[in-house]
């Protein structure tokens, strides 16, 4: 399985291979493992500092990167827990800003895994003891904690008191999971994945949403209610508007922020979520001009990201190359909005479990050509799934190089495996 990667790092491979072993048992949801695990180690998710936690199905990655990025922007020393990696495993796990070295990386999955022998215990659920180790014995002064599948029984979902929690886009993905059936959950399907996102939410914690369809609006309150949490959802709490900048507002006043560079205009929306929970709390203070400082200098990589001239791209005329990671219909949407009008050629590789409309439907109008690549170690969807006239490339260098010399920009899209392929390709790896 792609998840557990390879190191170059002896003592690190060693250990992920170790991960490489486990297996979930099928039909297991629940988070009895993970607490029993945790209770091990001493419980250090209630050691950490103050953390915001972040759920969704698309845009909680970019919300953490934006939280990241405003919390630093103050001076603070920030420990941050994303997903999925893109080329090497410690891309999980970043101390004070920077990469989990190989070293701590090593011993801590030595730690976790001996202590969870007996368990039984899921390839996530390790890597989410060995995060709340690190981030309880290196000191900093907030955590970002983004959740994994769903969120009720995400393996991050035992922090006791976050400093705020947030809820990002809502759509359909992880269906087998996410959509099973369970009595006494929504039957709707958009409402069912807000009640798993929603499982999040703490007692007091503070909870910022954007703004959802009715069933999934209801789901959050109730969840909220139920938690007795402060509630702010987009356009009752909290607003903006965004044009060439963003525009906020809240209880505490208006703010005037710059535009995010992350490409995508649905990036304000996301750069906003981080605003409103940072205002929304009081463990950590950053000012309104950090949050602006944050937005500008955000980083998320394989989200719209524009890849730079190297040994990938320069395998063919040159173009702008875009790469995106995205593989549902929320984010094909979005990528749609991005390049619409403007004719491109699409390099697509996707899982054989994902919709190809997600991607391509969005684009259609604007395609000038549709070449499908494999993602090495997984079962993908050929050529003719996305379009009839779509060919079959060897690899995304064949793609590129097979690629008309006409200026248009060329987009390698479908999944974050391949967005991981194509970032060590071209070297440009996340640091």
């Amino acid at each position: 399985m792609r998840d557990f990667a390879s190191s170059d790092s002896p003592e690190v491979q060693e250990q992920l291979d170790r991960l490489a072993a486990l297996s979930l048992p099928q039909g297991r949801f629940g988070l009895e493992t993970i607490t029993t695990l945790l209770d091990r180690l001493d419980d250090p998710q209630t050691r950490i500092p103050p953390a915001f936690h972040v759920a969704g199905t698309n845009g909680k990655g970019s919300t953490c990167a934006y939280l990241r990025a405003m919390l630093e922007a103050e001076g603070l020393r920030v420990h941050t827990a994303t997903k999925p990696h893109l080329v090497r495993y410690n891309e999980r796990i970043r101390l004070g800003g920077e990469l989990i070295s190989d070293e701590l990386l090593a011993q801590l999955l030595c730690e976790v895994l001996d202590t969870a022998e007996d368990l039984g215990p899921s390839f996530f659920e390790v890597t989410t003891a060995a995060m709340f180790l690190a981030f309880a014995r290196e000191p900093a002064d907030a955590c970002v904690i983004e959740t994994g599948l769903g969120g009720r029984f995400d393996a991050t979902n035992v922090l006791p008191h976050p400093a705020a929690v947030g809820i990002a886009t809502l759509g359909i993905d992880h269906e087998a999971f996410l959509l099973r059936p369970e009595e006494g959950t929504p039957h709707h399907p958009l409402a069912r994945i807000a009640f798993e996102k929603a499982g999040i939410i703490r007692p007091g914690s503070p909870t910022c949403t954007l703004a959802y369809p009715e069933g999934p609006t209801l789901e959050i309150e109730r969840a909220a209610l139920a938690a007795g949490a402060p509630l702010h959802m987009r356009g009752q709490d909290w607003d903006i508007t965004f044009v060439d900048v963003i525009e906020y507002s809240d209880r505490h006043g208006a703010l005037t922020l710059p535009a995010p560079r992350l490409e995508g205009a649905h990036q304000a929306d996301n750069a906003a979520l981080a605003v409103a929970m940072l205002r929304h709390q009081d463990r950590v203070r950053v000012s309104p001009e950090a949050m602006a400082r944050g937005i500008d200098a955000a980083e998320w990589p394989a989200r719209l990201q524009l890849l730079a001239r190297g040994p990938l791209t320069a395998q063919g005329p040159v173009r702008e190359v875009w790469l995106d990671g995205g593989h549902n219909v929320d984010a094909g949407l979005a990528i749609g909005r991005h390049f619409a009008g403007h004719r491109l050629h699409l390099i697509v590789g996707m899982l054989a479990n994902k919709n190809p409309e997600a991607i391509v439907a969005p684009l259609t109008p604007w395609l000038a050509s549709i070449q499908a690549v494999a993602v090495p170690g997984q079962d993908c969807h050929p050529a003719p799934a996305f379009a009839p006239g779509a060919r079959d490339a060897a690899s995304v260098g064949e793609a590129l190089a097979a690629l008309p010399d006409d200026g248009l920009p060329a987009l390698i899209a479908g999944s974050l495996y391949l967005a991981g392929d194509v970032l060590r390709a071209n070297e440009q790896a996340p640091g």
